[in-house]
């Protein structure tokens, strides 16, 4: 199978947490593919003082083959790269005769399923996975957008609650443009070999990326800690507070992506940084977003038991349909704003099913985005009474006195 016909498929290393430590499964078949070969080179060698009767070792590109004696045939369990590709547990054998080795017989396409039909099928399905995030990032960008200037324009919006949600919103635009960006970066070309591909440009793309996905978990974070601080005490939100979270938001993940930066520059420079395989220093990454996600689930957990307190305080129990339904649309509103589905992806090996990985951590969370804008920007009752008021006054043609009824949004601390 030839690893050239799905070049141009997009790494997961920097859109998941769980996804960033593993390989992608091209580069994962021509390292693999290297290591056999070294391995058997090595063994050939020490094999060169050995008896010269029968057949040599050797690598026949796929498989090493052992020394063998006239008459015997040896049999080769399929490589297990394959498996990246498809699970297979055939063999493959050879005859050792006096003219040297026969053919591999059955052949390997045959014997371990891998046929001429894979590598095009692979490349269709990672070309349709790269279709549908890139339409649902372009999508997520557009309308978060949309989405930060109409918080931005309207000054009765202008809270610390909105405050944060802007900050989110924009790590979830800038974690568009950086996909965007090493795409046109690490697979400009069909000619780029992007598992050896090293140049300033696509280490700073990987860079760029990596730091937005911090940026976007750490403002996950903020938005679970700000919304447990307004449930659990009548904290006053001051600027001071709101300069607490965007140094949080924005100045930690510069910090640890600093830190990954040298270590990759004296430690690791290899590559263009997007491979991270048995890496140690992939934890001053990964290790804080593994931290984040576990700590806004525990939040979300506390705010489900104190929405649970606050539906019955007395009994604590449900008594009717209503209120399963409030505590149902409040935990599942919750659940992209702290983004506690990640904890499921941490709990999957590198390797289950890369195929369900990749719909889910690339399709999926490329909308995630567009959901977090329109549950809290566009289905906002605030909002949509702002915009109301708005319209109305611009096909009025005036400015006049709006009702009471419409300035009776109750909003936080303004910024």
């Amino acid at each position: 199978m030839s690893c050239l016909h799905i070049r141009g498929i997009f790494l997961t290393l920097c859109l998941a947490p769980t996804a960033l430590s593993s390989l992608h499964p091209e580069c994962e078949y021509i390292f693999q593919l290297e290591k056999e070969e070294r391995n058997c080179l090595e063994y050939i060698a020490a094999q060169a003082n050995g008896s010269h009767e029968g057949c040599w070792p050797f690598w026949d590109a796929v498989v090493c083959w052992p020394h063998a004696v006239i008459g015997e045939t040896v049999n080769r369990g399929c490589p297990a790269v394959f498996s990246l590709f498809k699970n297979n547990t055939g063999s493959v054998s050879r005859n050792c005769t006096s003219g040297g080795w026969s053919r591999p017989f059955p052949p390997y396409h045959i014997a371990c399923s891998v046929d001429d039909d894979i590598p095009e099928t692979e490349e269709s399905y990672f070309a349709t996975v790269k279709l549908i995030y890139t339409i649902g990032y372009s999508i997520s960008l557009v309308v978060l957008a949309v989405a930060v200037l109409i918080l931005l324009l309207f000054r009765r919006l202008r809270c610390a609650r909105n405050f944060i949600h802007i900050q989110l919103f924009i790590t979830f635009i800038l974690k568009a443009v950086a996909v965007f960006i090493k795409d046109a970066t690490l697979f400009s070309s069909d000619d780029i070999n992007h598992c050896t591909f090293s140049t300033f440009a696509c280490k700073a793309s990987v860079v760029f990326c990596h730091y937005c996905v911090m940026a976007n978990f750490f403002w996950l974070l903020v938005e679970a800690l700000y919304l447990n601080s307004l449930l659990l005490s009548s904290f006053y939100h001051s600027r001071r507070c709101l300069w607490g979270f965007s140094l949080l938001g924005w100045g930690v993940p510069v910090l640890f992506i600093i830190l990954w930066i040298g270590s990759r520059v004296y430690f690791e420079d290899t590559e263009c940084w997007d491979i991270n395989e048995d890496s140690p220093y992939w934890w001053i990454i990964k290790g804080p977003i593994v931290v984040s996600i576990a700590v806004n689930f525990m939040l979300f957990v506390n705010i489900i038991r104190i929405l649970i307190q606050k539906l019955n305080p007395r009994l604590i129990q449900f008594n009717n349909s209503s209120q399963y339904r409030r505590l149902t649309k409040s935990t599942l509103l919750l659940i992209p704003l702290f983004g506690t589905h990640y904890m499921f992806f941490n709990f999957l090996p590198d390797y289950f099913s890369i195929n369900l990985r990749l719909c889910i951590e690339l399709c999926m969370g490329s909308f995630q985005g567009l959901l977090v804008a329109i549950l809290y920007c566009f289905l906002n009752q605030e909002v949509q009474k702002e915009v109301h008021m708005q319209w109305l006054r611009w096909q009025e043609g005036s400015y006049g006195v709006v009702s009471p009824a419409a300035k009776g949004s109750q909003m936080d601390t303004p910024f």
